[in-house]
């Protein structure tokens, strides 16, 4: 006989997922890349930007997406694009990744209700990670996913460690972020009118005082910073496939 815990969870995986659209941001300049322009630079044979893409695309969870980039690369991430057809608009970024962002909340429709903003550079995320943070939002108003960190981090001021954190609380926080549309909107507008910065967007909804549900990540989920990480990422790639 099926017990209530069971029919519950039943009940609660058949419920439809709210609609959620995705910010993908790749507006930013590369400038620890060496040269190498990395939302365009080779995957397995394909731009970075396109194997981002590409996975939100494949995902259900995923109803619509807008990339938000560079000027320079609006054409070319167009075409890029032109497969994809949960892709809406191709936009140019802000001044900051802030910014980046708020303009591509800008371009969804009026049917988004949770919207996942995925960094541009972590061409490894997988659906999984993504279907999984989408519906912690659903039942939270904000995920994201995080791995435990494996280093001991240091608080240092002045090249001198002022304490240790506890490395069992610690996690090192991934993307896509996964919130309530219209909260991530007033959270970044509170930033704007503040003048207030951070670097990333749960952040952002944390300053309103929001809590943030944490779901399990994927070390596998880098984001590409450095020629180094791009490697890193090729040889993932290829464990991956």
């Amino acid at each position: 006989m099926m017990n209530l815990s069971t029919l519950t969870n039943g009940m609660r995986k058949a419920l439809p997922l709210k609609y959620c659209g995705a910010v993908i941001v790749a507006a930013g300049n590369a400038s620890r890349m060496g040269g190498i322009d990395k939302v365009m630079a080779q995957l397995s044979g394909e731009p970075m930007i396109a194997r981002t893409v590409r996975t939100f695309q494949n995902c259900d969870a995923i109803r619509e997406i807008v990339v938000v980039t560079r000027e320079d690369l609006i054409l070319p991430v167009m075409r890029l694009c032109a497969g994809f057809d949960k892709v809406q608009a191709v936009i140019c970024g802000g001044a900051s990744r802030q910014e980046s962002v708020q303009r591509g909340l800008n371009a969804m429709s009026a049917k988004v209700k949770l919207v996942a903003v995925q960094d541009g550079a972590r061409p490894l995320v997988t659906e999984r990670v993504i279907d999984r943070t989408v519906r912690a939002a659903h039942t939270y108003g904000a995920a994201a996913p995080a791995v435990p960190v494996k280093d001991t981090i240091k608080v240092v001021t002045g090249g001198i460690v002022e304490k240790t954190p506890d490395r069992a609380t610690l996690q090192a926080v991934q993307t896509p972020q996964v919130f309530d549309f219209d909260l991530l909107r007033g959270a970044l507008k509170k930033m704007r009118e503040e003048g207030a910065a951070v670097t990333d967007d749960c952040s952002a909804v944390e300053r309103m005082g929001m809590s943030v549900k944490i779901v399990e990540g994927d070390e596998r989920n880098i984001k590409i910073t450095t020629p180094m990480d791009l490697k890193i990422a090729k040889l993932l790639l290829e464990e991956m496939q």
